[in-house]
């Protein structure tokens, strides 16, 4: 006896150290998974955080350099050099990487006597003079082994633009590779024009321009600004309380538009364009600026007035544009340098006092780098440099969740478009389309899955017999197992057109195999009992499933048949040219319906086993006092189990949320924002997929996706938490049952 104490004993002990170790093992890995979630979250927030960062523009450098009439200033790419234009025709060299106080250059003379003076836009980084006998000189300035260039962009070192060798007083200009536009207004009121094209020699290797002249039409008013669009098509031009948009296409120019630009007291004095010159930016005599685009708004193109930035004392003086960014600087009255950029908002993103000289004096001319990050403010022979610390201007909170007015749209939007054709497009990084096409395929796909996977776990729980529960129950979780990239894939390339060649069909399934079953439920009920008692019970499903599928069969034999007397033989045209309902192949009916199937093994499982798992005797005392099955269903046996059957609905909204494979492969991936179940829709965690291998690490872009995985995050924690928060209040409140 003592011996089998002593077994007793070192037995229990054992056991004792087996439930510690499992113990610490259980809250080691709890603990461990919360720390991983806390790490992921703050890692979202250290890469997001930076996009959210404050302006900052802080002086580098003030001196003197011996030069004067100023015409224009241009930083090289590194900041560390200054190009100067003056009125008289030089070109020079100014360093500013040097710490002395005054500054020495080096200088190119590139026209003597000029009467006019013209800059591209910034990214283009040329220049022209103009003569007084209608001749041009177009150059871009170069530094080749120490030494001061003033290079031609064009074969022709010297151009006459005006045949009648008139004086020119006004230049437009603009070169990129392919194409180049040279305007002139000579002093007699005329327009003067050339286009120059590349063309291939004989030798492909070898490119020359081909020249051609274009005849221009006369302009009554005073023209006050011009300027040439870099893809060689438009020139607008400023006169008087006019801005004009000229076509260039073609052998003779046409006014395309006309509109009265003036607004408030005063006319235009000023025209600025923005990188790319899709925008204008139109400063009034009362020192109120305007953005300008053309667009197509109420059926027609014309040009829109998008916005208005004032400033908080006075007007807006010296506007600079940056390189590639829709962004520019301006000056107070009160010389506060003021920062904006288009998608932000009409208050400037940064305003602080620019120190030149005395306070309050504004500066003649501003400068800013290609890269955005150098400042230079010219007042006489007076330079400051300044370093400029504004890396994502086009993220805001404006930009990411409200309407943004973008070039070219009639009106604000929400728009996700981060990727474009040149890097001088606006990005349009929008969160709420992406968001939107989330809860849009979550809906959907929740609309498909809740009745059938809560109508089988109740059948398979509570009706059904239990032999044919241990083989259905089984298939059904088995079938979560199956790689959502099948889904995917059987979703894109065989459900999209099954959808589109049958969607007749498909919509008459949704509206009578519901019908079918109640009808057959009707019938079976209406049976003599012989035939009831010759089903074995839990059996009946065996007598609906042929029924279901001779219906399917039905509704998709008939619907060409439909289509073809009613529709004209094509739906999808009917739908859009009678309806207006837009159709897309893969849309959020075939994300719905495979999505569905990818989220009905989830719903299906949890919610069964809530119900199979409440207890017998509820069930059996309900019946015991009269109750039929169905109100012992419905008033017992769904009560009790609703905390499981509500949280295997909220898990399944997580899942559909989540879910990444199947919407990336059956939907068209585009950001729209339409409930419209025959259109495409875009997810976040499909946005991700595809965008984030092609993302500049560190960029705007990649800041954004990475935000798009934290509002990822933040839908599933919620969710989940409401999930628990409403499962433990039904809970307490059926316990009693």
């Amino acid at each position: 006896m003592a011996n089998a104490g002593a077994f007793l004993t070192d037995d229990s002990r054992i056991r004792r150290y087996k439930d510690r170790v499992a113990r610490f093992s259980v809250i080691a890995g709890g603990i461990f998974v919360l720390l991983t979630l806390v790490l992921i979250f703050f890692y979202l927030l250290y890469v997001i955080l930076p996009v959210f960062s404050s302006a900052r523009i802080t002086p580098v450098q003030t001196f003197t350099v011996p030069l004067s009439d100023t015409r224009a200033v241009m930083l090289n790419d590194q900041g560390t050099a200054a190009f100067h234009f003056s009125s008289s025709g030089a070109l020079s060299l100014v360093p500013l990487n040097s710490k002395a106080t005054s500054v020495s250059s080096l200088s190119v003379s590139v026209m003597a006597q000029p009467t006019s003076f013209a800059a591209g836009l910034p990214h283009e980084q040329v220049f022209a003079y103009g003569d007084a006998h209608g001749g041009v000189r177009v150059v871009k300035p170069l530094v080749h082994q120490g030494e001061l260039r003033a290079a031609s962009p064009l074969d022709q070192t010297y151009i006459q633009l005006d045949p009648l060798e008139q004086p020119l007083i006004r230049l437009a200009i603009t070169v990129r590779r392919q194409v180049a536009i040279l305007v002139g207004l000579t002093q007699d009121h005329r327009l003067v024009a050339k286009v120059f094209q590349r063309t291939h020699g004989l030798d492909a290797s070898t490119q020359d321009w081909a020249e051609t002249t274009l005849s221009m039409p006369e302009i009554s008013e005073d023209i006050t600004a011009m300027i040439a669009t870099p893809d060689g098509r438009s020139l607008y031009l400023l006169a008087g309380d006019w801005l004009h948009a000229i076509d260039l296409q073609g052998a003779k120019g046409s006014i395309r538009l006309q509109q009265n630009v003036s607004r408030g007291e005063g006319e235009p004095v000023a025209m600025t364009a923005l990188s790319g010159a899709n925008s204008l930016l139109i400063t009034g005599a009362n020192g109120e600026v305007v953005q300008w685009f053309e667009g197509i708004k109420g059926g027609r193109r014309q040009l829109i007035a998008a916005r208005s930035f004032e400033a908080a004392q006075g007007g807006l003086q010296q506007l600079t544009p940056e390189y590639y960014r829709k962004g520019f600087f301006a000056i107070q009255d009160d010389g506060t340098l003021n920062t904006y950029y288009m998608s932000d908002s009409t208050q400037p993103v940064l305003s602080m006092p620019l120190l030149t000289g005395k306070p309050g004096n504004i500066p003649e001319l501003m400068a800013i780098s290609p890269r955005a990050n150098r400042l230079l403010a010219i007042d006489g022979e007076q330079w400051q440099l300044f370093r400029v610390e504004n890396p994502y201007p086009e993220v805001s909170f404006n930009s990411l969740w409200r309407k943004v007015w973008y070039e070219g749209y009639p009106e604000p939007d929400y728009v996700w478009q981060s990727t474009s054709a040149s890097d001088e497009s606006e990005p349009k990084l929008s969160l709420v389309p992406i968001v939107f096409g989330t809860l849009k395929a979550a809906v959907y796909a929740l609309f498909f899955a809740i009745p059938l996977a809560l109508a089988g776990a109740i059948y398979t729980a509570y009706f059904m017999s239990t032999k044919m529960r241990r083989v259905i129950k089984p298939t059904v979780e088995i079938m979560e197992a199956l790689p959502t990239v099948i889904l995917g894939f059987l979703a894109g390339i065989w459900l999209a057109p099954l959808v589109e060649t049958y969607l007749i069909g498909i919509g008459l399934c949704l509206l009578i195999l519901p019908l079918a079953m109640v009808a057959v439920g009707f019938g079976w009920a209406f049976l003599p009992g012989r035939w009831h008692r010759r089903v074995p019970t839990g059996l009946h499903i065996l007598l609906l499933m042929p029924v279901l599928v001779l219906v399917g069969y039905l509704c998709f034999a008939i619907s060409p048949m439909i289509e073809q007397a009613y529709f004209n033989g094509d739906i999808r045209s009917y739908l859009t040219n009678v309806w207006g309902i837009g159709y897309d192949q893969r849309n959020a009916l075939v994300v719905g319906i495979a999505m569905g199937f990818a989220v009905i093994p989830t719903i299906f499982t949890i919610a069964e086993d809530a119900i199979y798992s409440v207890p017998s005797h509820l069930s059996n005392g309900s019946l015991a006092l009269g109750a039929t099955p169905w109100q012992t269903l419905t008033r017992v046996v769904l009560l009790t189990a609703s905390p499981g059957i509500f949280s295997a609905v909220m898990m399944g909204l997580g899942r559909a949320v989540g879910e990444t494979m199947i919407v990336l492969m059956a939907t068209g991936n585009t950001p729209l924002m339409e409930w419209n179940v025959l259109e495409g829709l875009r997810t976040l965690s499909a946005t991700i997929a595809i965008e984030m291998p092609e993302s500049e690490v560190g960029s705007a872009h990649y800041r954004v996706l990475f935000l798009a995985a934290f509002v990822l995050f933040i839908f599933t924690f919620f969710f989940n938490t409401l999930a628990e928060i409403v499962r433990q209040r039904l809970r307490d409140k059926y316990k009693s049952l």
